[in-house]
């Protein structure tokens, strides 16, 4: 019997601690660790300068990726995806992959507050000066205007993480 590997995915504001979760979580499954940030900076380095061309040049990436998570879910390999699962539409792209395949899941929420999400964004704009034109508080509030919690009905298996 063929055992999946199980698709790992994190919904939370801004500054959660998302990709720092994923990172942790790949290297204890040794799974796969895909970082939306990697392939939109190595793919469109110089297209995305605002928060609406964030969204055109990702949603580019979800039709190639989609299969190719599929294939290595179903080949036993674990995913963890450092992609934001914070509305339902980006939600639902996720529950596309493995739903109606098998796949396990689990949809990890940091729900973390406003206060501790903008320090860690102050913490990053100093470890990593390349990202201080998106890590404002403008563009944290920004963001945040679109998150939605998951929630039961959806039908996902959440985690919760509150900090």
């Amino acid at each position: 019997m063929n055992t999946k590997g199980t698709l790992i995915f994190f919904c939370g504001k801004m500054g959660a601690g998302k990709s720092t979760l994923s990172r942790q979580i790949s290297q204890e499954l040794n799974a796969i660790l895909l970082s939306e940030d990697d392939w939109l900076s190595t793919l469109y380095p110089e297209e995305i300068q605002n928060f609406d061309n964030y969204l055109k040049y990702a949603n580019r990436l979800k039709p190639l990726l989609k299969s190719h998570i599929i294939n290595i879910l179903n080949s036993g390999i674990s995913v963890v995806m450092d992609f934001p699962a914070n509305t339902k539409n980006q939600r639902a792209w996720f529950k596309d992959i493995f739903c109606d395949r098998d796949i396990p899941h689990r949809l990890i929420y940091l729900d973390v507050d406003d206060k501790t999400c903008l320090e860690q964004i102050a913490q990053r704009r100093e470890t990593n000066p390349e990202r201080g034109i998106f890590d404002t508080e403008e563009v944290f509030h920004h963001v945040t205007s679109f998150f939605q919690p998951p929630s039961t009905d959806e039908g996902f298996a959440i985690e919760v993480i509150k900090r």
